[in-house]
């Protein structure tokens, strides 16, 4: 095998360790960033929706209170739960992959009763009270979501129309009936604020950067292979292929080659006076033995 191949294969495999390495860390880098970026949307909007909560507690429900106690009509637009869910229902109309929901595992309204995976991450929390957020993974119709969680917890504001049937305002029973949304106790969690954001388009933003980032390492890894061959041939493969050559006339009986001329102080230099140096040797003893 000639010395430039030998080069080659050694520049090759230290490459390809180093793509495989760095491919690995930055394949790493930017799924662990993407989800970020969806974590961090997804905190984005469980805030929001709790600003909503806060203020339908606190300036529309004061408001509404006076036309409720009127109204032979439940009012739902007091209600945090309600307001809440309405408002983001208008946002996915524009972004129907992102889902809002303050699940119960006893609602009043039906729509708010919690399903399965939903029933697990709010006995999670009653399980572990000292938790406050919750993120994981699941897979949806459309694809990888994140969901983040925070716990709801009764408190005496709620069971005016939790607590029990008997006490609860005559509109919210004819509207939803006594079945159901009772029983419920101060500083209980009854429920979850859960947000789904959809990974799939940061995750293939990531994918995408990183077929970039690998074509790039490719092109710069295969740029600076022939950039080390060349320096290979010129400043070793050369000056040892001149010294083969001359050898191999000397060996052959050809007394007049020239010297071959030293250039640097490098090793290959160095080889090449040693050599000089052997030819003249050589060459006078030959001539005093033919004397």
């Amino acid at each position: 095998m000639k010395l430039l191949a030998k080069f080659n294969l050694i520049f090759i495999l230290l490459f390809g360790v180093g793509w495989v390495v760095a491919g690995y860390l930055a394949n790493r880098f930017l799924q662990a960033n993407a989800r970020d970026q969806v974590v961090q949307q997804a905190e984005l909007m469980i805030d929001t929706a709790s600003s909503m909560r806060n203020y339908t507690s606190e300036q529309i429900a004061p408001l509404l209170e006076p036309a409720q106690a009127r109204s032979s009509t439940f009012l739902p637009q007091q209600i945090p739960f309600y307001a809440a869910t309405t408002s983001f229902n208008y946002l996915r109309k524009t972004y129907p992959d992102y889902t809002y929901k303050e699940a119960a595992l006893n609602p009043t309204n039906p729509r708010d009763r919690a399903e399965d995976w939903e029933a697990d991450i709010i006995n999670n929390f009653r399980d572990h009270p000292d938790q406050k957020q919750l993120i994981g993974e699941r897979d949806t119709p459309t694809g990888r979501s994140l969901y983040l969680a925070h716990p709801i917890q009764a408190d005496n504001s709620c069971l005016e129309c939790h607590g029990t049937a008997a006490r609860a305002p005559r509109p919210l029973i004819r509207a939803y009936g006594r079945a159901n949304g009772f029983g419920w106790k101060a500083g209980d969690v009854v429920g979850s604020q859960i947000v789904s954001v959809p990974m799939a388009l940061p995750i293939r933003i990531a994918n995408d950067a990183f077929r970039t980032i690998v074509i790039y390492i490719a092109g710069m890894s295969l740029l600076t292979l022939l950039l080390i061959d060349a320096a290979v041939v010129f400043i070793v493969i050369r000056p040892v292929r001149k010294l083969s050559s001359t050898a191999d006339k000397v060996s052959k009986g050809d007394l007049d080659v020239p010297e071959i001329p030293v250039r640097g102080k490098d090793e290959i230099a160095d080889l090449t006076a040693s050599f000089n140096r052997m030819y003249l040797s050589l060459v006078k003893a030959l001539r005093l033995l033919e004397e």
